[in-house]
C-alpha cells in the first residue's frame, strides 16, 4: 500500500520536537548577532559623483551629439578611474599602506543609464579614509584626464561628506539575524523529523498499530510507588492493606 501523508502526524512530530526547533532558532540567532556585533568589522562606504559635461563655446554648442558623446566616454573613464595610472597617484597623496590593485578593489565606478553623472564608490573599514579615497581619486582623474584623453569635461559635482559614511554599510545585524532564524527554523524542522525517522521505538498504542499493524486488544496501567505502599500481597494471593504495624485480612 502507498503511504500517504497524515497532517495530523506531521504537526504531532513538530509538536512533540517544538523545543528542539525553538533551541536550534535561539542558537543561530544569538551566534548571528554575536558574529554581526562584535566578530565582524564594520565596512563604511562614500560616494564622489563627477559630472561628464564638455563646456559648449560658440564654435562648438553644446548638442545631441556632444551629450551622446560624453555618455559613451563614461564606459572609458570607468576603466581609467580604477587604473594603476590613477590610483598609484591617490596612494602617494594619502600615504596609504596598500597597492594600486589593492586598492581597486575598494574602489567601484558607477553610472545610470543614458547619464552623464558617474559615481566614484569607495568602500573602507574607515569613515575618514573612505571618504578621503574617493575625493582624492576625483580630483587626481579630473587633473589627468585632459592629458590622458586629451579632453577637458571632467568636473566634480559632489564631493564625499564624512557625516554621510558614518553609518557602516555592512555588516547588517538585523538582516543576518533575520536570517539566521528562518536557517534555524529549517534545520531545526529537519533535525526533528530526521529523529522521528530514526525512532522506532514503540511507546503508545497507536505505535502498535502504526508500525506493527495489530490490533491492540488491551493495556497494562503503570503503577506508581507511592500507589503500591498501602498495599501487600500475601502468599496466597490475597491483598491486605498496610496500617502501621496492623494487617487486616
Amino acid at each position: 500500500m502507498e503511504e500517504t501523508i497524515d497532517l495530523r502526524q506531521l504537526f504531532g512530530t513538530l509538536k512533540k520536537r517544538l523545543w528542539l526547533i525553538a533551541l536550534i532558532t535561539i542558537i543561530a540567532a544569538m551566534v548571528s548577532g554575536i558574529v554581526s556585533f562584535f566578530v565582524l568589522t564594520p565596512v563604511y562606504q562614500a560616494r564622489t559623483q563627477i559630472l561628464v559635461n564638455q563646456e559648449s563655446s560658440e564654435q562648438q554648442p553644446l548638442n545631441a551629439y556632444t551629450i551622446q558623446t560624453n555618455i559613451q566616454l563614461i564606459s572609458t573613464y570607468n576603466e581609467i578611474i580604477t587604473s594603476p595610472v590613477i590610483l598609484e597617484d591617490v596612494v602617494k597623496k594619502l600615504n596609504l599602506n596598500v597597492t594600486a590593485k589593492q586598492l581597486s578593489g575598494q574602489v567601484q565606478v558607477t553610472n545610470s543609464e543614458d547619464s552623464q553623472v558617474a559615481h566614484i564608490v569607495v568602500q573602507d573599514t574607515d569613515a575618514k579614509r573612505a571618504t578621503d579615497i574617493a575625493n582624492t581619486t576625483a580630483d587626481v582623474f579630473q587633473e589627468k584626464i585632459s592629458s590622458i584623453m586629451s579632453i577637458d569635461n571632467v568636473s566634480v559635482l559632489s564631493k564625499a561628506e564624512l557625516a554621510d559614511s558614518l553609518n557602516p554599510i555592512k555588516p547588517a545585524p538585523l538582516m543576518n539575524i533575520a536570517i539566521a532564524i528562518v536557517v534555524g527554523l529549517m534545520l531545526g524542522v529537519g533535525l526533528a523529523f530526521l529523529l522521528e525517522y530514526l525512532d522506532n521505538t514503540i511507546k503508545t498504542e497507536q505505535d502498535v498499530e502504526t508500525i506493527l499493524e495489530l490490533p491492540v486488544i488491551g493495556s497494562i496501567s503503570v503503577i506508581k510507588d507511592r500507589e503500591l505502599e498501602g498495599t501487600r500481597v500475601t502468599p496466597t494471593g490475597a491483598n491486605h492493606a498496610v496500617r502501621g504495624e496492623t494487617y487486616g485480612g
